[in-house]
């Protein structure tokens, strides 16, 4: 598999698998993490030849950027990186709220580039969207901090099909993000089509469906976590998941390969994926994720893997 793509119309040549680093300090999204055990993630990622890290503000409030910011800088390797990270959440009235205006974004920046200890991002999302700021000016505020040279590719995450095309009416954005799946198809209606013929990257978050495509779970399985609010983790589209991904570890055994991987090989077949973004909580975890890049798939299983999940 062809390793290293450029992003959207940018020449920000990214690794095809990336690390989704909301597990480095995000002690507000996982139970009993370890700021040791994040940083170790991080030097695993750069030992195996990661070149894009992909954080966020709300991944720790901080933490995450500040674990990362530790790691590039023990190991010199700022220039050799693509980081990634997000904007939008802000503490107030002890709760989190959402604020894409241009005087927060422009302050948010900054503190990012503190906690990463870098003068440059590399790719800056708004996360959310507030509701109440102009999506064609905030994408405006993230040109002005491109002009300026503190970002270097204008993003933007969790948007609809028509908060997209308000976002990049000036046509500023570059990377977009948002959920996919082999489970989770609904970006193949309007959002991939709308990226690929405008040149945006797409990256998908929760690319094994919170873990349903690693074929690890069986119908006794009960959660505990955030999945037992998931419809797909319940009743009988669970069961019915299942059978799917039973099928898919068919295919991956004739391909000597994990389930896993080839669900995250077949992302990579789709139109406008440059990257993807599994994340991991332990480092064999992230080395498992590298594999992906070994398996190949012809054109007529990725339709066959589409298939089975329509």
């Amino acid at each position: 598999m062809d390793q290293t793509r450029a992003l959207g119309k940018t020449n920000l040549q990214v690794k095809r698998i990336g690390f989704g680093a909301n597990a480095v300090g995000g002690h507000n999204l996982f139970p009993n993490l370890n700021d040791e055990t994040g940083k170790d993630l991080v030097r695993t990622a750069l030992d195996g030849g990661v070149n894009f890290i992909d954080t966020a503000f709300i991944y720790g409030l901080g933490r995450s950027e500040e674990l990362i910011g530790e790691v590039v800088q023990e190991r010199g390797v700022r220039d050799q990186l693509m980081i990634a990270s997000k904007g939008a959440h802000k503490e107030g009235n002890g709760r989190i709220e959402l604020d894409n205006s241009r005087d927060f974004l422009r302050g948010e920046v900054e503190k990012s580039l503190k906690r990463l200890k870098t003068d440059y991002i590399d790719l800056y999302y708004v996360h959310f969207p507030d509701g109440k700021t102009p999506l064609a000016e905030v994408a405006g505020t993230l040109k002005e901090l491109k002009d300026e040279g503190k970002i270097k590719a204008i993003g933007a995450s969790n948007l609809n099909y028509q908060q997209l095309q308000e976002f990049n009416a000036d046509g500023y954005l570059e990377v977009f993000q948002s959920e996919y799946s082999l489970i989770q198809r609904d970006a193949e209606k309007e959002l991939l089509p709308y990226c690929e013929k405008h040149g945006i990257s797409f990256i998908p978050y929760f690319p094994l469906a919170s873990g349903l495509l690693t074929g690890k779970f069986t119908k006794d399985d009960a959660f505990d976590d955030n999945r037992k609010n998931n419809p797909q983790f319940q009743g009988e589209t669970f069961i019915q998941n299942l059978k799917k991904v039973d099928k898919l570890k068919a295919v991956a055994e004739e391909k000597k390969a994990e389930t896993a991987h080839v669900a995250l090989a077949w992302l990579l077949t789709r139109p406008a994926v440059d990257a993807i973004i599994p994340g991991a909580k332990r480092p064999e975890q992230l080395k498992d994720n590298l594999k992906t890049l070994d398996v190949e798939l012809t054109d007529d299983e990725a339709d066959f893997i589409s298939g089975i999940f329509k």
